[in-house]
């Protein structure tokens, strides 16, 4: 069972660094505060727009990402709790 939590441990320290990069490689669809709240201010339409390409396959991705670390997660918490 000790093998199995450390490369529970490993994978989900993985899933992390690649979830934050997917996060932070995300382009908003509006910025500032202004953006946040409505405004929008840029020209944008208010801040609303699609996902199209490579935006579109990086949020999916993501997504994708934050089910496995969660999946990877609740199987960390089953391994340490049966493990006694």
């Amino acid at each position: 069972m000790a093998s199995i939590k450390n490369v529970l441990v490993i994978t989900e320290a993985v899933l992390a660094v690649f979830l934050m990069a997917g996060v932070l490689i995300q382009t908003p669809k509006a910025s500032g505060l202004g953006g946040t709240i409505g405004g929008g201010g840029d020209g944008s339409g208010g801040g609303y727009r699609t996902r199209r390409g490579l935006e579109r396959q990086i949020y999916w991705t993501t997504w994708v990402l934050v089910v496995a670390f969660l999946i990877c997660s609740l199987a960390n918490i089953w391994v340490t709790t049966h493990s006694k």
